[in-house]
């Protein structure tokens, strides 16, 4: 999120485009911001959380362009913010929308933020904006509108994302549906400390046994989630819950610090106290990733009423909210700082948060958007009044830069008290214990996925020149170049093909190399070779999440040339040797991508006798129908997988019972099953 300046004009997928000044002069903007026009079918107001209504929608940009939305619904939202008079809303277009333009999340839902116990109405976006600086990985975004529903203008309001899993939210692995007997269910979940309690125990949420921790699970959905899922997770819960309260909870590798992602956990918490949230520990949300046993904290969400807008506490510039805030997952937090490897990891990274210049970005932000904002808080203000209480404002003022002022002033006396009391609290070492080793199996790569590989050190992605085939790193745009598929070899080591070109990532170092000598060779593609040794590559775990990339035949490590952040950044193949560990040009990140495919490349033509008896896949083109053969058909157990080109699967039916695909679109599919752990496949055109 830019909010340092104004916001780039919004590139819409266009249901239709026209000009306002010639065909919608009706449809204007009131100030310099974009203007939301949402009529409801019946005219009638919005008066349910729950159940949406159909409405049009006419987006008015910055360059007075109109972009009209038919048939989305829309409904409110929130929880104490829908009893006042101005509502919070949630908007759900028929399609998914790119509402936000480029990269931003392409999602059916979106939220429409009033802010209307925040006078400043910039909490949110600015606490969005601390999260970014201080690294955390997946921060809603912010973009302000003025809104006009059934022909009465009812103010400034914040678009922003829905909290849900999906490219640019939280863009973590998404779980098969269905699920089928070889599915990871390790991860993606999409967690939160739900003080409201807003779920069904049993099935879309539990309660923890020891501090009665309420964990809503947000993903998989609540129509989605099967047993084994909701299992895994509550007990993944429960046992860092246990390990926390144990008698060893201190210890680096028999207490807590294995299940815990000290980066996103020591960034979350710094937030959440630095903005002062008596609610942070009452929403909370985390999540788990696929073949990674730790929980990463964030993103944060819900601080109109932090920076001390909150009555019932007063002026808590001199207070930790591990002190006096709301919510039951507070106690795991009070629980931690009794381990002082977490309070010399918090005291620590506040030090580098307060060196990296993050308190005067925090200044520099607000002041931009209190210009931006300046003609739409105005008028939204002649609208609902300024100096009157409607949620828990703790003081209240009669012009807007008072109140601006008065955020600021609770950041500066705030910042100064944290850092006193954290060096306090702190033991007297200046640094944290490293961390131990995470609780986590070696990367596996699911077959049919692709991967994104970030580099620890820049953050840019490995990506590939398509003139001349050599690879770079890039920054992220989500394109397939930038997409990997890593397929497991019977030695361990793993042949990496790019999705935009299908070729193989290759070591071109000429000679007889060792671990040491004939360094620098940029790396390339080459056409897809599994046996050939310079295509083969080990990954070398570093812990949390880091891995080398070791090559079969010259034994050197990729190595991102300077660690530069420089698009087209040569990959070279470099030294390895003791440092691999430490630099950070050396170590990458893998996950998983927003695409899934079936490689239809090299697939199985018939299927073989593994299973311990003989058995046939035979397909009826008249009647449609798909089934095994076998001299016992009841003995086939295994699942079967239909998937069409995209990699989406269609349909899952048991060996022995067969199925029928007469109803699937003419095309090519691949029929995917495994026996005694080996993936079988083949390709069918219907």
């Amino acid at each position: 999120m830019k909010i340092t300046k104004a916001l780039p004009a919004i590139v819409l997928l266009l249901c239709s485009s026209l000009t306002a000044k010639a065909q919608n002069t009706e449809y204007v903007r009131l100030t310099n911001l974009p203007h939301v026009y949402i009529n409801t079918f019946t005219g009638n107001g919005i008066y349910s959380k729950t159940t949406y209504v159909y409405a049009r929608m006419w987006y008015v940009d910055e360059q007075d362009h109109v972009t009209f939305y038919d048939s989305l619904q829309i409904r409110g939202r929130g929880n104490s913010t829908w009893s006042l008079a101005k509502k919070p809303y949630r908007i759900k277009f028929n399609q998914k929308e790119k509402f936000l333009g480029k990269g931003y999340a392409k999602a059916k839902k979106w939220t429409l933020l009033a802010n209307h116990g925040d006078k400043t109405l910039i909490r949110n976006a600015v606490t969005s904006f601390m999260g970014e600086q201080a690294g955390l990985k997946f921060n809603p975004a912010a973009k302000f509108v003025d809104l006009t529903l059934n022909g009465s203008y009812i103010g400034n309001y914040q678009i922003s994302d829905a909290i849900d899993v999906r490219p640019h939210r939280v863009n973590i692995a998404e779980q098969d549906l269905p699920l089928a007997d070889t599915s990871n269910i390790t991860g993606g979940y999409l967690l939160e400390a739900d003080g409201f309690k807003d779920f069904t125990d049993g099935s879309s949420g539990f309660y923890t046994y020891r501090q009665t921790v309420p964990v809503r699970i947000h993903y998989p959905d609540e129509e989605d989630i099967e047993s084994k899922q909701y299992t895994y997770i509550n007990q993944f819960i429960q046992a860092f819950e246990n390990r926390l309260y144990s008698s060893d909870f201190a210890d680096a590798n028999l207490g807590y610090r294995p299940f815990v992602d000290s980066t996103s956990l020591a960034n979350w918490y710094i937030c959440t106290e630095l903005s002062g949230n008596i609610d942070g520990f009452f929403s909370t949300y985390f999540y788990k990733e696929q073949n990674d046993n730790r929980l990463f904290w964030g993103p944060l969400w819900d601080y109109d009423i932090a920076y001390a807008n909150d009555d019932r506490k007063g002026d808590t510039s001199r207070q930790l909210m591990r002190d006096v805030g709301y919510g039951a997952l507070r106690q795991w937090m009070v629980q931690m700082w009794k381990d002082p490897w977490f309070a010399s990891l918090i005291n620590h990274r506040y030090k580098q948060l307060m060196a990296s210049g993050i308190e005067d970005k925090l200044y520099q932000a607000i002041d931009s958007l209190t210009v931006l904002l300046d003609e739409s808080v105005r008028l939204n203000y002649q609208r609902w009044g300024i100096n009157s209480r409607t949620l828990r404002e703790r003081v209240l003022y009669s012009t807007y830069d008072q109140y601006i002022a008065d955020l600021k002033t609770y950041i500066s006396k705030h910042v100064a008290y944290l850092a006193t009391t954290f060096a306090a609290l702190a033991p007297d070492e200046p640094e944290p214990e490293p961390e131990p080793e995470p609780v986590e199996s070696p990367f596996t790569a699911i077959p049919h996925y692709f991967y994104y590989i970030y580099n620890v050190g820049s953050g840019t992605l490995i990506d590939i020149n398509t003139s001349n085939d050599e690879v770079v790193g890039n920054s992220s745009n989500q394109s397939e170049s930038q997409q990997w598929q890593l397929q497991i070899l019977s030695n361990g080591y793993y042949h990496i093909t790019n999705r935009a070109t299908g070729q193989a990532l290759n070591d071109p170092t000429a000679g007889q190399p060792t671990a040491t000598t004939e360094i620098g060779s940029h790396l390339n593609l080459a056409i897809s070779d599994s046996s050939d040794l310079r295509q083969q590559w080990q990954l070398v775990a570093q812990g949390s999440g880091r891995y080398n990339l070791n090559n079969a035949y010259s034994s050197h490590t990729v190595n991102l040339s300077g660690g530069s952040r420089n698009n087209g950044t040569p990959l070279l193949s470099y030294t390895n040797d003791s440092r691999n560990g430490s630099s950070n040009n050396r170590m990458w990140r893998i996950e998983y991508a927003d695409s899934l495919v079936i490689n239809p490349t090299g697939l199985d033509e018939a299927p073989s006798d593994t299973y311990g008896i003989d058995y046939a896949l035979a397909y009826d083109p008249v009647s449609g129908r798909l089934h095994f053969g076998a001299d016992d058909i009841s003995l086939l157990t295994f699942n079967v997988q239909v998937y069409d080109q995209t990699g989406r699967c269609l349909i899952t039916f048991r060996a022995s019972e067969g199925t029928y695909i007469s109803q699937l679109p003419r095309g090519i599919y691949v029929i995917a099953w495994t026996v005694e752990g080996k993936r079988r496949s083949v390709k069918l055109q219907r």
